[in-house]
């Protein structure tokens, strides 16, 4: 019984790219100790899960987990003979994966903290209030615009920044804000799919290997009608009058504030030449692009010294970085990666790839992530290697981003615009809209498979 948990709870596992060819597993599955180590995992995931109501931040758990699981694959694999060599080079893996990873998210937060800094999303957020548009126009404004932010900004800063809005407009319409919230957090999952940058999940994905850069962009039709067929259906619903617009002073932008915005898109140019035509990690295109931005910063503290300490200060946006999200990133890497070297992937590859096949696997993958966060989905998937074509990859690319669409707590933009609703959206207001999200997610894989197969 205990087993079965394990296979069907690891389809949630994570990284160690082609680990399996280059040190093997322990291949101690079967082993008392091998399933307590699955049971801590589940154990820990059950509090990350449940953070919206312990308010227990997710990086705890996870990181004591996978200090826990690491001590008992080192134990394990004493025990059965296996050189401390080949248990360093497998968690050294482990830490290569993380930190190439780390750094480009960390870049990556640093510049949308910086033009946070500069208010550039608050000089949006004014600017849409001031247009005075009706809760259907409203309604989506905030979605195509979450959608293309999503695809440079994560899915969680994108749906918080314009989420901003929605409460600011339709703070005495509980219907609209609860519409407004599922909208952006389908915007935001569906704009994160067809992008690099646009999350974790297509970021691990690229610098894996699987696609080269330009191929995710095969996605952006499928991401659009994951995003359109649910707000279709949510549209008449939407109530269609006017709302009572609060009166707020206007924002302007800080100094420097476009050309940080100008540097950020030049970071990226960075970092995909520097995969594209040196063949080096894109992680130090990204870390080219941050001293850019260092640089940048000393200019502006020099000719704007601010007033009242309102100055520029490039190392506080990064203290500001999501170090939960981070940190939490860590803690799945190397307790997956732990479980992985054990041999529990290899078993759950068997059963899903082997045994089902690629699309009905790859669809799989998405509906757990309407549970699980993809991000540990995802590294499954790139820990398992299977062998699959550029279609399948897409495949899995768009469901692991999209399928957290389908529930509040799939994604980490749904969670977090739950704390900040004051109760007008719940898991229960998002469920009652599932069956259109669902809509959405069978529409964009067919439309992929029409496009793309």
């Amino acid at each position: 019984m205990l087993r079965a948990l394990a296979l069907s709870t690891l389809c949630l596992g994570l990284p160690e790219l082609a680990m399996a060819e280059e040190a093997g597993n322990l291949d101690l599955t079967a082993t008392h100790r091998g399933l307590y180590c699955v049971l801590i995992f589940i154990v820990a995931y059950a509090f990350v899960m449940t953070e919206e109501f312990t308010h227990l931040r997710k990086s705890k758990p996870v990181i004591l987990a996978a200090g826990i699981i690491w001590a008992q694959v080192a134990y394990m694999a004493s025990a059965a003979g296996v050189a401390a060599e080949a248990v360093h080079q497998a968690f050294e893996h482990d830490l290569k994966e993380y930190a190439e990873l780390m750094l480009f998210l960390l870049v990556a937060m640093t510049y949308i903290n910086a033009m946070a800094e500069r208010n550039v999303f608050e000089a949006l957020r004014s600017w849409l209030v001031s247009r005075k548009f009706g809760y259907r126009k409203l309604f989506w404004i905030t979605g195509i615009i979450t959608f293309f932010l999503s695809s440079v900004a994560d899915n969680l800063t994108s749906a918080l920044l314009v989420g901003a809005v929605v409460m600011a407009v339709g703070a005495k319409s509980p219907k609209f804000v609860s519409l407004g919230f599922i909208n952006l957090v389908i915007a935001a999952n569906a704009g994160g799919a067809f992008s690099p940058f646009g999350d974790i999940t297509t970021l691990m994905v690229w610098q894996a290997g699987k696609a080269e850069f330009f191929d995710f962009f095969e996605l952006f039709i499928p991401s659009v009608v994951n995003f359109v067929v649910p707000a279709a259906f949510m549209h008449f619903a939407i109530p269609n009058e006017l709302p009572e617009f609060p009166e707020e002073e206007v924002v302007t932008m800080k100094p420097g504030a476009l050309l940080i915005c100008g540097l950020f898109v030049l970071t990226i140019g960075i970092a995909v030449s520097f995969k594209q035509f040196l063949h080096l990690p894109p992680f130090l295109g990204m870390m080219v692009g941050l001293s850019i931005l260092m640089f940048y910063g000393y200019r502006l503290k020099l000719y704007f010294p601010g007033v009242d300490g309102d100055k520029f200060d490039v190392f506080a946006n990064v203290r500001d970085a999501e170090w939960d999200t981070l940190l939490f990133f860590f803690g799945v890497v190397f307790a997956v990666g732990g479980l992985g070297y054990i041999g529990y992937l290899e078993l759950a590859s068997v059963a899903m790839y082997d045994g089902l096949g690629a699309t009905t696997a790859n669809i799989i993958v998405g509906l757990l992530s309407a549970v699980v966060d993809n991000i540990p989905v995802m590294f499954a998937v790139l820990n398992m290697n299977p062998e699959m074509d550029i279609y399948q990859w897409m495949l899995v690319t768009l469901t692991a981003g999209v399928g957290g669409s389908m529930l509040s707590v799939g994604s980490a933009a749904g969670v977090a615009l739950m704390g900040t609703s004051r109760g007008m959206y719940t898991f229960f207001s998002h469920l009652k809209w599932t069956p259109a999200v669902a809509a959405g997610y069978v529409a964009s894989i067919m439309t992929h498979y029409f496009i793309n197969g």
